[in-house]
């Protein structure tokens, strides 16, 4: 294996696939909803997980989902154990990625502010 692409990676890659499914097809909590795995970040002794993810819905939807999510990570962590087939499995911590949001966020900043210039400025010099 390159360098470039260490143990780490490969197993946040590996375990956000196998969560991702898992997710979809095992867990059974009403309060999970649409989630999606954005990404896993695997600590350097492979102890820990950081699982970053978003929801569809409003803020309760959102602290449902990680209620649910929390509560399920034990039951994850086992059977991502069997499935990875790793001496350690990382004990996952679930983190809401707000990163779409706030790119969603400053995409309408910058669209009112154009919006703002074009009405100031009569529409000239647009092309």
């Amino acid at each position: 294996m390159p360098r470039d692409y260490p143990r780490t990676l490969r197993l946040g890659e590996q375990i956000r696939r196998e969560l991702a499914m898992l997710i979809d097809r095992e867990l059974k909590d009403p309060r999970i909803g649409m989630v999606t795995i954005n990404d896993v970040e695997v600590s350097a002794d492979l102890a820990h997980a950081k699982v970053y993810y978003t929801v569809l819905g409003d803020a309760v939807a959102r602290e449902q989902t990680r209620e649910g999510l929390e509560k399920a990570s034990g039951f994850l962590r086992g059977r991502l154990g069997k499935i990875l087939h790793t001496r350690v499995t990382p004990e996952l911590h679930f983190i809401y990625d707000e990163t779409e949001e706030r790119g969603r966020r400053l995409d309408d900043l910058i669209a009112r502010a154009r919006a703002e210039d074009a009405a100031r400025h009569g529409g000239e010099g647009e092309a």
